[in-house]
């Protein structure tokens, strides 16, 4: 019996090109997968019920940008509120400003520097939640360098201030909530990550800040393996550029959302993936970031960073 000509073709090919071909459309239907994914979890996906988590919500560094942000949409959607800064009167300002707008919700305000001694604090704070439905913990409180330097120009103190408040603090405020939500078998908890981390291959002339984001991702990543099984959801989020003072962007775009805007992105991922990138357009730089080499990417951030180092200097001068 004569073959369809089609059949006939493939079986005239070499076995590698077959295979090249079988590997190519693999390719490109695992691609095709993780795309239909993303697009639905972005676009189309319910956010889940947060207040199913607990009637409070721990907010960190809550007194500017997506802090504050994430306060305003948690209170929103009915959650009562800790909120944790270093300055009182900040914290007393953003405290009468969600009342304002929602009147029904509780505030419970910490003072803590999380870039001090944290022993005084973090007792403080276990005693100020203990009774408290803690079911969503946000840590947003971070530290980064004022403009870029190389890793010789930075002094120690402000490299220690990032590792505290980056690292130390971080691991702190979750080992402080996280007995709370073992017992009552529910909970979730979102750090901000960056990034510097996992969206670029390095980050020159951030080098500590970046290294200290990296440690946010694994710790969380690893965190969700470890309570998942017990009811908690643990997400590491990872922004890239957002209009705030810590990065010294003042007037949001597309690309560079406002922190209301990526706040409210941010409400729809909490309790699905242990990593994401909630504003999709930051999702798709990301992509975009894939299709260059490192040493590209590389050689492109250092430029950029030494020739804002030079705008500095230049302006210094004049």
């Amino acid at each position: 019996m004569e073959l369809p000509p089609f059949i006939s073709h493939l079986k005239a090919q070499p076995t590698w090109v077959l295979l090249l071909s079988s590997l190519g459309f693999l390719s490109l239907l695992q691609t095709s997968i993780t795309l239909l994914k993303w697009f639905y979890a972005a676009f189309l996906r319910r956010g889940k019920d947060l207040k199913a988590y607990g009637s409070w919500a721990l907010v960190t560094g809550a007194t500017d940008g997506i802090g504050k942000a994430f306060a305003f949409q948690l209170a929103h959607l009915g959650l009562n509120l800790v909120l944790i800064g270093r300055n009182p009167n900040k914290l007393r300002q953003v405290s009468n400003e969600i009342k304002a707008k929602h009147p029904c919700t509780e505030i419970k305000l910490v003072v803590i520097d999380l870039a001090g001694d944290l022993s005084d604090g973090i007792r403080s704070l276990e005693e100020d939640i203990k009774g408290l439905d803690v079911g969503i913990m946000v840590n947003n409180a971070g530290m980064t360098y004022p403009r870029f330097m190389y890793f010789d120009e930075v002094e120690e103190e402000l490299w220690e201030g990032i590792v505290k408040v980056n690292v130390e603090a971080t691991t702190r405020v979750t080992r402080a909530v996280l007995p709370g939500m073992i017992k009552r078998g529910r909970g979730a908890v979102v750090s901000i990550g960056s990034g510097s981390s996992v969206v670029v291959p390095s980050f020159p002339l951030s080098a500590v800040y970046a290294a200290s984001k990296a440690y946010v991702n694994q710790f969380s990543k690893s965190l969700y393996v470890e309570y998942k099984s017990m009811g908690i959801d643990v997400q590491c989020q990872i922004p890239l550029y957002v209009a705030t003072k810590m990065v010294g962007i003042k007037q949001s775009s597309v690309f560079v959302p406002s922190p209301d805007v990526y706040a409210s992105a941010a409400m729809r991922w909490i309790g699905y993936e242990p990593l994401c990138t909630p504003y999709w357009l930051h999702y798709i730089q990301w992509c975009l970031a894939y299709l260059f080499p490192d040493f590209i990417l590389n050689s492109w951030l250092l430029h950029v960073g030494n020739r804002k180092k030079s705008q500095i200097k230049k302006l210094r001068r004049e």
